[in-house]
């Protein structure tokens, strides 16, 4: 049917998503991950080495560093939802933005 009122690719079952269903992530993606993970390392090596304390910061002293983590544990994020209880890192929205947890619950 043509016209305004004539059937758009989301009716039909078009692209709906942006975000690629892969759980594969580009050499790119992986490179500024990476970078992102390091430079959260040098914030809090930095602040530690200022003598700054609080509870936060032991928190995140606990947590590995990226050259300590796992690949699984760079690139997936524990999921209850997903299949397999992993998914993506670029499946969390603003995974740019909000802190990753970097460990996983026991098991997964």
């Amino acid at each position: 049917m043509f016209g305004p009122f004539r059937a758009s690719n989301v009716c039909q079952g078009g692209l709906l998503w942006k975000a690629r269903m892969k759980m594969d992530l580009s050499r790119t993606q992986k490179t500024n991950i990476r970078k992102r993970l390091k430079a959260a390392d040098d914030v809090v090596m930095k602040i530690q080495e200022s003598g700054v304390q609080c509870n936060a910061l032991t928190k995140l002293q606990a947590e590995p560093t990226q050259a300590q983590m796992p690949a699984k544990d760079k690139y997936t994020v524990f999921s209850r939802t997903f299949k397999g209880y992993r998914k993506s890192v670029h499946k969390v929205p603003h995974f740019t933005k909000v802190a990753v947890p970097r460990t996983a619950p026991n098991g997964f």
